[in-house]
């Protein structure tokens, strides 16, 4: 079960790969700062998690605008998703939770999709600058993407 709003959201240290190599992606780096819209997918190269993804991507302005940083995270190796957000054209930061720690530590690790093994649930939480979830979603079904208004509306209420 996704953990509740008013939690303290867990820390991380994720790999994300970009032109320059590996770096680390990580909920503390924001805090103080600016707040962080986390958003976890099952799979990389996969139809739904694409249009998410996708269309995430197309409005990264506006989460900016609601001082924001949207990072996605999936059970995938840094490297298939470093390949799937160039084919893709997806501009916003990619974090792999290979070790699934991450997903497990959010209460959103599905023990099996279709076979294919332990995998991230679709779920989002806006996660404040002190840390504290404001919003959780887990959807009801891999295939459901997250209420992407309320997120606006839950960042929009945190000023």
């Amino acid at each position: 079960m996704a953990l509740s709003t008013g939690t303290q959201a867990p820390d991380f240290t994720l790999k994300s790969k970009t032109a320059d190599g590996l770096k680390d992606v990580s909920l503390s780096a924001n805090l103080g700062k600016k707040n962080t819209v986390l958003l976890f997918f099952p799979l990389a190269f996969t139809g739904v998690c694409t249009q998410e993804m996708c269309e995430i991507s197309g409005g990264l302005s506006a989460y900016g605008d609601l001082n924001a940083e949207v990072i996605g995270v999936s059970v995938d190796s840094p490297f298939a998703q470093e390949a799937w957000a160039t084919k893709e054209n997806i501009g916003i930061t990619l974090a792999s939770d290979l070790n699934k720690t991450t997903a497990k530590n959010y209460g959103v690790l599905l023990d099996d999709l279709i076979g294919l093994g332990s995998v991230a649930a679709r779920a989002a939480f806006v996660i404040d600058q002190a840390g504290i979830i404001q919003y959780s979603e887990q959807t009801p079904t891999p295939k459901d993407l997250p209420d992407f208004e309320a997120i606006k509306a839950a960042l929009a209420k945190l000023g």
